[in-house]
């Protein structure tokens, strides 16, 4: 026979409403009663409905995860760390897929998860994606990496700073035909690309290096779509020395390239990326580091603690800061100094 909450309720002498209060845990019941509930329950081995208990709290306990390519390192790596804080507080995770012209949604995120979710962690759309103003304008309680909307929690890199440590690598290394491996022509679903492209044209502008528009090539942050970006690069009469790409999946690519060309990273062509992938050390890439898991962590973290917000923040003090990570450059033998 299945145990009911009024079972609960008659054994106990109380109402259902205080079994249920009780057993969630919430205020206005005296502590010898919840006592008494909770062994009363214990007793008859009584299970709570997760239904009923969600239509109760108003609350879901689902949060979801919007992103534009989850089969791609970074999205499913932060989804990791996203995982690990989300299943120590009883929460489901709902993928999202959105904001990819490449893969357009019949709807937007907003529109899909409209009362599904109590949250929406959002990694890498810009601010002025429809999808995140989409789901800002709705009220959806949001968590944002990558990119940054005022009084919403934000955890982003300073993708700018990234690419320029990248860049000013290979230019102490002596390095002035630098060739970047960007992501896709035009605009980008992906914030960080637009960012990553001026920090690698700073650089290069800073350090009184031409700007060479043939040194510019797309990957589409791939690792097929590196490996043909280095083979247009070596296909040109007048090749770079080195070669700075905006993902580390777009450098294993490159020096793929390289190895089929009989050329040796490093010794021919310098290759440095951005991301820390854990194959980076093994295929001896020089990049610059990023926590990913990290990242997902504190993301889930900050949505979690804007769900249970019991109030709106009074003044713009109080109101969520962006948080920025620090990333680090780890040099390895895929970079080294120009021989002319």
């Amino acid at each position: 026979m299945t145990i009911t909450i009024r079972d609960v309720a008659r054994a106990a002498g109380v109402s259902t409403a205080t079994v249920s209060r009780a057993l969630r845990g919430l205020p206005y019941v005296d502590e010898a009663t919840r006592v008494r509930v909770l062994e009363v329950a214990a007793s008859l081995d009584y299970v709570a409905s997760p239904s009923a208990s969600r239509l109760a709290s108003g609350r879901t306990d689902t949060v979801a995860v919007v992103t534009p390519d989850i089969g791609r390192w970074f999205f499913s790596t932060i989804l990791a760390g996203i995982e690990e804080v989300t299943v120590a507080h009883g929460l489901d995770l709902l993928l999202v897929s959105a904001g990819n012209p490449e893969r357009p949604q019949p709807a937007l995120a907003e529109q899909r998860l409209r009362q599904r979710v109590d949250g929406a962690i959002v990694i890498g759309l810009s601010a002025d994606n429809p999808e995140v103003q989409g789901l800002v304008t709705a009220g959806v309680r949001l968590s944002l990496v990558g990119t940054t909307v005022e009084g919403v929690p934000s955890l982003v890199i300073d993708d700018g700073h990234t690419a320029r440590t990248a860049v000013q690598h290979l230019l102490d290394l002596g390095h002035r035909d630098i060739a970047v491996i960007s992501g896709a022509p035009g605009a980008s679903p992906v914030e960080m690309q637009e960012s990553r492209q001026r920090g690698y044209l700073e650089s290069l502008t800073n350090a009184g290096v031409e700007i060479d528009p043939n040194f510019t090539v797309y990957g589409r942050f791939t690792t097929e779509g590196g490996r043909e970006a280095m083979s247009q690069l070596l296909a040109r009469e007048y090749r770079p020395s080195a070669v700075f790409c905006m993902s580390d999946e777009m450098a294993f690519g490159a020096l793929t390239a390289l190895r089929e060309a009989g050329l040796v990273a490093g010794v021919d062509i310098s290759v440095v990326g951005i991301d820390g992938h854990p194959q980076a050390e093994a295929l001896q890439l020089t990049t610059v580091e990023q926590p990913v898991v990290e990242m997902g962590r504190l993301a889930a973290e900050g949505l979690i603690s804007a769900v249970e917000l019991s109030k709106v923040p009074s003044d713009d003090a109080d109101l969520p800061q962006a948080q920025v990570v620090p990333t680090s450059l780890v040099a390895r033998a895929s970079t080294a100094p120009y021989v002319g």
